[in-house]
C-alpha cells in the first residue's frame, strides 16, 4: 500500500467514524439547544441542561420499528419519545409521565396542534386541587402556563382523550412520573417536536 491509498483509507475510517453512531446507538445530541429565546413575544428562560441528565437531552438516535417515519411513540418505562425518522433513526426527547394512578396506554392521533395554548384544567383535577378553580375558564398562554410553550392534543376513535404531548416551565419533572397522565417535555424540545409532527401522526403510548 503506498502512502496516498494509505492516507486515503485512514480518511474515508475518520469520515465514517465522524458520521456514524456511538456504541449506545446515538448519532447527535443537542445540549447547547436549551438556552433562552423569545417566541410570540414571551420570553422562555433558559434550561439549566447540566441539571437533567443526558440521557434525557434531544438526540437523534438509532431506532429499529416498523411504524412509518413521521410516528410518535412514548416509551413511559424508560421516560422517552421517540419521533420516527428515516434510515432507522428517531429524534428522541425526555419527557415526565403520568404518577401513580394516572399513566395510560394506547394509539392516538394528533387532532391539533396550539402554540402557547390556554390551559383548562378538568373538573376531576379542581376537585383535587381547589385552587386550581381560578382558571375554570382557562389559564391563559405565557411561561407559566402548564401547557407551556406548545401543545398537540391526543384524539382517538372516541373523540378527545383529555391527553396532551405539551410542554413545561418544571424542567426538573424530565425523568419522573408527577404529571397527571398528559407527557410533559422541556419546552425547548415541544418546540422542536411541534415543528416536526403533523396534524394526523400517529401516537403510540406503551
Amino acid at each position: 500500500m503506498n502512502l496516498r491509498t494509505a492516507f486515503v483509507g485512514a480518511g474515508l475510517l475518520l469520515s465514517a467514524a465522524l458520521a456514524g453512531c456511538t456504541s449506545d446507538g446515538t448519532f447527535t445530541t443537542f445540549t447547547s439547544s436549551y438556552g433562552a429565546k423569545t417566541d410570540a413575544g414571551y420570553r422562555l428562560p433558559a434550561i439549566p441542561i447540566s441539571k437533567v441528565p443526558s440521557k434525557y437531552h434531544r438526540q437523534i438516535v438509532r431506532f429499529d420499528t416498523k411504524e412509518k417515519p413521521g410516528t410518535i411513540i412514548v416509551d413511559t418505562s424508560d421516560k422517552f419519545l421517540y419521533y420516527v425518522m428515516d434510515n432507522g433513526k428517531a429524534m428522541r426527547y425526555g419527557i415526565g409521565v403520568g404518577r401513580q394512578g394516572f399513566e395510560w396506554k394506547g394509539t392516538s392521533r394528533i387532532a391539533m396542534k396550539r402554540e402557547w395554548p390556554v390551559w383548562t384544567p378538568p373538573a376531576a383535577m379542581i376537585r383535587r386541587q381547589p385552587e386550581l378553580a381560578k382558571w375554570r375558564s382557562g389559564m391563559p398562554g405565557g411561561p407559566s402556563n402548564a401547557l407551556g410553550a406548545r401543545a398537540m392534543y391526543l384524539f382517538n376513535k372516541g373523540g378527545d382523550t383529555g391527553y396532551r404531548l405539551h410542554g413545561t416551565p418544571e424542567w426538573n419533572s424530565i425523568g419522573k412520573a408527577m404529571s397527571s397522565g398528559c407527557i410533559r417535555m422541556m419546552n425547548q424540545d415541544v418546540m422542536d417536536l411541534y415543528n416536526r409532527a403533523d396534524v394526523g401522526a400517529k401516537v403510540i403510548v406503551k
